[in-house]
C-alpha cells in the first residue's frame, strides 16, 4: 500500500507478507517503542486497513509514527484477546485505551494457610490467597464479615498454626477466645477439619449459595429438636436466622435468572472517556457490582470499549459464566467464547436497565464532582471541545447568541445572551427593539441587531466575542455575516447558525450543515445558549406586547396621568372593563372630571 511505502519499505514488506490468521500486532515508532497493540481475526486484513482506509485524525497521527511492526500468531480469537490484554498491561502503549484505576474496590480475602483467616483488603495476591469481590460498597463487606463472625468462630491472629507448632504447646489463648469469638485452635481445642468446614460454608455464601447453607442449618436444627436437644437447636436456629436475614437484604433480581454477567457501557465524548458497569449475578442475586473508567486514545467506539471491558473482567475476576447480558454487541463478538444476550423485555431487560442506570449515575456524579472540585478546569474542557468540534482558530471563552422574536408579526424584538467560560453572564444580556425593519423580517432584523451590537462594542473598544451563534439557518446566518462584513469584523469573529429542526450547524459560505453528536458537550452548550436567548427574548416580547395592549388606549388621553392609569388598571385589570364600569364607580375612584374625559375618549375610539 502507498501509505506503507511512505513509512518505509521494510514495514511495507512485513504488511504484504502477514499471515491471514488470528493474532496480535504491535506497532513500533522510530525509537523502537511499542506505541499500539491490537488483536485481529485476520492479521493481514486488519493491519492493511490502517494504511488503505481513511482514518480519523488521531489514527492518522498513529499511522504516521509507525516505523516497524511485530506480530504473534495464536490458535484462535479468544487467545488473541487474552494476549492483547496482557501486552497492553505490560507495555502500556501510548495509543491504546487506558483503564483508569483511580479507585480500587475492596475484596474479601481467605488466606492460604492452616486455619485460614478472612479479612477485607484492597491488595490482591492471587498466587497465595483466595479472593471474592470486588465490592463497590465497604458496608457490604462489613456486613458479610460481621455475619461470618456471628455464624462461625474464626481466628484473627497471625500465628503460624501448623500441626508442629500447635503440638509444641507454645501458644496461649487470647481475649478473642474469652469473648467467644474464637474456638482456640492454637491450643488444639478446635480441629482443623471442623474449622475448614466453617470456611467451606463461608465460601458457599460468598459464591451466592446462601440457600444451601440455610437448608443445611435448618436440617441440623430440626434434627436436634427431634432428639429434644433444644439448646443445640436454639444455637443453630440463631445462625439460621442470620443467614435468612442476609438473604433478604441481598439484591435479588429474579429466581429465573441463575448465573449471568451483566455489562453495560456509556460514553462521555467530551472527556474521551468510557464508563463500564458490571454485575455478577449468582442464583438470582447480584453478588458483585462496580463501575470503572476507560480513557479513550483513538476515538474508540463504544463497541470497542465494551469488548475491552469484557476481556478485562474475564481475566481479572475469573468469571466463568457462559452468558453475558449486554445493551449491544461488542466489536468482533465471535472472539468471546460466550453467549451474548440483548434482552428486549422481561427480567434480564430489568437487570440491564439497572446496570445502565448505575453507569449513567456514576458518569453524572463524576462530571458533577469534577465541576465542583475544579470549575475552571471543567470550563476549559468544554470550551476546548467546542473549539475542536467547530474547528475554531481561538478558544471561544466569550460567546454571544442572537434570537429574533415577533409573535404574529407584532412588536419585533431581538435578544443577545452572553456566555463566558461556558456559563451565562446575565449582566451582559441585551434586548433590542427593532427600529429599521417594518413587519416580520427575520433576516433584516438579524442584520440590524448584529450591526448595532458590534458597532457599539467597537466604538467603545470593548471586548469582542470569539464566537457568535445565530438562532436560525442559512438566511439568518448570511444576514449576520453581511453585518460583520460591513463592520470589517468578518474573519475576526467566528460565526455559526443553528437550525432547530434537526439541530444542524451551519457555517458561512457552506451550504452543507454539520451534525454534532446529540450527546456531545458542544451541542449541549450551543443548545443551552439558543434556548436561553429564546427565553430571554420571549420574556421581553411579552412585556412589550402586554404594555402595548393595555396602556396604549389610555396613554394619549390628555388630562389622564400615570397615577390615574395605574389606579384604574390595578382595579379593573383591562381597558374593556374600565369602559364597562358605571360612571358612579369611576367617579368614586378618580373624580367626575376625569371620568367624563375617559368615557368620551374611549367611546370616540370605539373601544
Amino acid at each position: 500500500p502507498d501509505k506503507v511505502e511512505d513509512n518505509n519499505s521494510t514495514l511495507s514488506n512485513i504488511v504484504r507478507n502477514l499471515p491471514e490468521k488470528a493474532g496480535v500486532y504491535q506497532f513500533l515508532d522510530k525509537e523502537g517503542i511499542i506505541i499500539y497493540v491490537g488483536k485481529a481475526k485476520n492479521l493481514k486484513k486488519r493491519v492493511s486497513s490502517y494504511f488503505t482506509k481513511e482514518q480519523s485524525g488521531k489514527t492518522q497521527i498513529l499511522v504516521r509514527k509507525i516505523v516497524n511492526l511485530l506480530y504473534l500468531v495464536v490458535e484462535n480469537e479468544n487467545d488473541a484477546l487474552l494476549l492483547e490484554n496482557n501486552l497492553i498491561k505490560k507495555h502500556k502503549p501510548r495509543y491504546n485505551v487506558m483503564l483508569k484505576d483511580d479507585k480500587t474496590y475492596p475484596s474479601i480475602c481467605i488466606t492460604n494457610e492452616n486455619f485460614p483467616r478472612i479479612y477485607k483488603t484492597r491488595n490482591i495476591d492471587k498466587n497465595n490467597n483466595r479472593y471474592f469481590g470486588p465490592y463497590t460498597s465497604a458496608l457490604t463487606i462489613k456486613t458479610l464479615l460481621q455475619l461470618f463472625k456471628q455464624l462461625y468462630p474464626l481466628r484473627t491472629c497471625t500465628l503460624n498454626l501448623s500441626p508442629e507448632k500447635i503440638a509444641e504447646n507454645k501458644y496461649k489463648v487470647c481475649l478473642e477466645y474469652h469473648i467467644k469469638n474464637c474456638a482456640a485452635p492454637c491450643i488444639n481445642q478446635q480441629s482443623e477439619e471442623e474449622y475448614n468446614q466453617h470456611i467451606d460454608n463461608i465460601i458457599e455464601i460468598l459464591k451466592g449459595n446462601a440457600q444451601k447453607i440455610s437448608r443445611m442449618l435448618y436440617s441440623k436444627m430440626m434434627e436436634h429438636a427431634s432428639k429434644l436437644e433444644f439448646e443445640k437447636a436454639q444455637k443453630i436456629k440463631e445462625k439460621y436466622d442470620l443467614v435468612e436475614q442476609y438473604q433478604t437484604k441481598s439484591v435479588i433480581v429474579s429466581p429465573t435468572i441463575k448465573n449471568v454477567d451483566v455489562i453495560s457501557c456509556e460514553v462521555n465524548e467530551s472527556e474521551n472517556e468510557g464508563f463500564i458497569n458490571y454485575f455478577h449475578v449468582v442464583n438470582g442475586m447480584i453478588m458483585q457490582g462496580y463501575t470503572f473508567i476507560y480513557k479513550k486514545k483513538l476515538d474508540e467506539t463504544k463497541e470497542e470499549l465494551l469488548g475491552l471491558a469484557i476481556t478485562e473482567i474475564q481475566e481479572k475476576y475469573q468469571t466463568k459464566f457462559s452468558e453475558i447480558v449486554v445493551p449491544f454487541l461488542p466489536e468482533n463478538p465471535e472472539f468471546y467464547n460466550v453467549i451474548f444476550t440483548i434482552p428486549q423485555k422481561g427480567d434480564k431487560k430489568k437487570l440491564l436497565d439497572l446496570s445502565l442506570q448505575n453507569v449513567k449515575q456514576y458518569k453524572f456524579d463524576r462530571l458533577k464532582q469534577e465541576e465542583k472540585l475544579n470549575p475552571e478546569q471543567r470550563a476549559t474542557q468544554i470550551v476546548s471541545t467546542l473549539q475542536h468540534d467547530l474547528h475554531l482558530k481561538e478558544m471561544p471563552w466569550h460567546i454571544e447568541c442572537f434570537d429574533n422574536s415577533n409573535i404574529q408579526g407584532t412588536n419585533p424584538v431581538a435578544s443577545c445572551v452572553v456566555f463566558k467560560k461556558a456559563k451565562p453572564a446575565k449582566n451582559d444580556y441585551r434586548h433590542f427593539n427593532i427600529k429599521t425593519v417594518d413587519g416580520p423580517n427575520d433576516f433584516a432584523s438579524m442584520k440590524e441587531v448584529v450591526t448595532r451590537r458590534y458597532k457599539r462594542l467597537s466604538n467603545e473598544t470593548r471586548e469582542l466575542p470569539q464566537l457568535i451563534v445565530v438562532d436560525g439557518g442559512k438566511g439568518q446566518l448570511s444576514s449576520a455575516k453581511e453585518a460583520l462584513e460591513e463592520l470589517n469584523l468578518y474573519g475576526k469573529i467566528a460565526i455559526i447558525g443553528i437550525a432547530k429542526r434537526l439541530e444542524e450547524i451551519y457555517f458561512p459560505d457552506d451550504s452543507v450543515p454539520v451534525y454534532l453528536d446529540k450527546n456531545s458537550e458542544s451541542l449541549k452548550l450551543i443548545q443551552q445558549m439558543r434556548d436561553e436567548a429564546h427565553r430571554f427574548g420571549i420574556t421581553h416580547h411579552r412585556k412589550k406586547r402586554s404594555k402595548s395592549q393595555t396602556l396604549s388606549a389610555l396613554d394619549d388621553i390628555t388630562g389622564i396621568g400615570i397615577k390615574t392609569k395605574e389606579i384604574l388598571l390595578k382595579h379593573f385589570k383591562s381597558v374593556k372593563r374600565i369602559m364597562e364600569a358605571s360612571e358612579e364607580e369611576l367617579e368614586n375612584m378618580i373624580g367626575k372630571k376625569k371620568t367624563e374625559i375617559i368615557k368620551k375618549e374611549l367611546i370616540n375610539r370605539k373601544i
